[in-house]
C-alpha cells in the first residue's frame, strides 16, 4: 500500500515527543509499504524543517515538513492559526500526492481538512485517528469558549468522522464517547504501546549524586494545565511532615508553560523533595524511569481527561515500573483489575503522599506491581502486535 499520513507532531526517540507514529510506521514501512508523512516542527520534536517545505527521509519513512512549528507555550490564537495554515497547506498533498489511503491523526481536529478533501475530492479509503477528543477536550478545558467556535469545531468533527471508512481511538473510552454520539460509526481502539526494545534495560547507569540513598518517584512529561502538576507540588507539602527520613524525591522530566511557576511554588514552601530537571530526549529516559520506584501520572478532573492514552505510562510499564495516577477512566480500572500501580484521588494530596511513601518503603509489593506492569507491555500494549492490527485494518479498507 501507499499511505499518506497527517500527523502535526511527528518525532523519534531523539527528540523529547511521543514516537507513536514514527514506530508504527517505521514497521509498515519494513513490511514493504510506502509511506509518506506530513508533519511540522513541533519544539518537542527532533524534527527540523531547512525551508518552508522540506522533504526528508528517516528510517524509509518519506517525510513532508511544513515549518509551521507548534509550541505550547504559544498563545491559543497562534496555535490554532498556525494549526488551521497547516492543514490547509497540507490539502495540496491529498490532492495530488499519489497513495490508496489517507490517515489523519487528530488534535487539532484541523487536521481532519486534507482527508475531507482526499474522501470527497480524490474518493479515497481514509482512516481518522483520535489520540485526543477534540474539540471536546478543548471546550472542557475552556480553550474553545465562544459559541460561534464551538458550533464551527463540532462540524468539522462531524464531517471528519463521515468522512472516514474508519476511526481509530487510542483508548476504549474515547471509542465510547464518540460511539455513544454516532452509533453507527465503524471504531476500532489502537492504545499507545510500550517500547520495550527502548526502556527494558538495566537501570545501572549512574544517576546524579543527590538521588544516593533516594527513593525516586518520576514524572515523564509537558509542565502544562493538562498534567496538573500542582497536584504534586501538594502531595510533595504533605511528604515533607510524613516522611521523617526525607528519603523520597519527586523527579519532573519535561518542560512546559508552568514551569516557572512551579519553581516559584518549590521555592515558596522549601520543597527540597522535588527536582525539575527539564526536557530530555526520548532515549535518555529509560535510566530515570528504571531506577525509579515508580512514576508518575495525574491529569485535570473532568470526564475528557478520563479517556486519555498517556505515553509515559506505557514507557513505565516497558520498564517493567509500577504507576500512581489520578485518573478515573480505563486506566484507573486497569490499575484496578491488574494490580499495576497505585491510584490516588486528586481531591487528597495527603492520602497520595501516605501511599507514595507506602510504596518507597516496600520494594517487594512495587516489585510484583512492576511485574504485572511488563507482562502488560509484553501483550495489550505491544508494539508489534499494535502495529500489526493496525496494518491489517489497513489492508481489510
Amino acid at each position: 500500500m501507499k499511505i499518506l499520513f497527517f500527523y502535526q507532531y511527528f518525532g523519534t526517540p531523539k527528540g523529547s515527543w511521543s514516537t507513536r507514529i514514527y514506530e508504527l510506521t517505521k514497521r509498515w514501512v519494513k513490511e514493504g509499504h510506502e509511506v509518506t508523512v506530513v508533519t511540522a516542527p513541533y519544539d518537542k520534536s527532533d524534527i527540523k524543517a531547512s525551508s518552508f517545505i522540506s522533504h526528508q527521509k528517516i528510517e524509509g519513512i518519506n517525510l513532508i515538513v511544513i515549518d509551521l512549528g507548534d509550541s505550547n507555550r504559544f498563545n491559543y490564537v497562534t496555535r490554532a492559526f498556525r494549526a488551521i495554515l497547516f492543514s490547509i497547506i497540507s490539502i495540496w498533498y491529498s490532492i495530488f500526492r499519489t497513495y490508496d489511503v489517507c490517515i489523519s491523526s487528530s488534535g487539532p481536529i484541523t487536521i481532519g481538512f486534507p482527508l475531507i478533501v482526499s474522501k470527497w475530492l480524490r474518493r479515497k479509503k481514509t482512516v481518522f485517528e483520535v489520540r485526543d477528543l477534540w474539540p471536546a477536550g478543548g471546550i472542557e478545558l475552556g480553550l474553545i469558549k465562544g459559541e460561534i467556535q464551538k458550533k464551527i469545531s463540532i462540524i468539522i468533527e462531524k464531517l471528519c468522522y463521515y468522512s472516514s471508512n474508519l476511526i481509530i481511538t487510542a483508548s476504549v473510552g474515547q471509542k465510547d464517547h464518540i460511539q455513544k454520539r454516532f452509533e453507527k460509526l465503524t471504531i476500532e481502539v489502537i492504545p499507545n504501546a510500550s517500547d520495550i526494545e527502548v526502556f527494558n534495560v538495566e537501570g545501572n547507569e549512574p544517576l546524579p549524586e543527590w538521588t544516593t540513598g533516594k527513593v525516586i518517584f518520576t514524572h515523564i512529561g509537558s509542565l502544562g494545565l493538562i498534567h496538573n502538576i500542582s497536584f504534586w507540588l501538594d502531595v510533595a507539602r504533605n511528604l515533607k511532615e510524613l516522611d521523617e527520613n526525607n528519603t523520597v524525591s519527586l523527579v519532573f522530566i519535561g518542560d512546559g508553560k508552568d514551569r516557572l511557576p512551579l519553581l516559584e511554588q518549590k521555592e515558596r514552601y522549601k520543597l527540597d523533595n522535588i527536582f525539575f530537571l527539564g526536557l530530555m530526549p526520548k532515549s535518555q529516559l529509560p535510566k530515570w524511569v528504571n531506577n525509579s520506584r515508580a512514576t508518575l501520572f495525574a491529569t485535570l478532573d473532568n470526564p475528557v481527561q478520563s479517556t486519555c492514552s498517556p505515553n509515559k505510562i506505557f514507557d513505565s510499564f516497558a520498564a517493567g515500573v509500577p504507576i500512581v495516577q489520578t485518573t478515573t477512566g480505563w486506566i484507573r480500572d486497569l490499575v484496578d483489575k491488574e494490580k499495576c500501580g497505585i491510584n490516588v484521588s486528586l481531591s487528597s494530596p495527603r492520602d497520595a503522599a501516605k501511599k507514595i511513601l507506602w510504596l518507597a518503603n516496600n520494594s517487594d509489593e512495587a516489585s510484583i506491581m512492576g511485574k504485572n506492569a511488563f507482562s502488560l507491555a509484553m501483550s495489550d500494549f505491544n508494539r508489534d502486535i499494535l502495529s500489526k492490527k493496525y496494518l491489517d485494518l489497513l489492508s481489510q479498507i
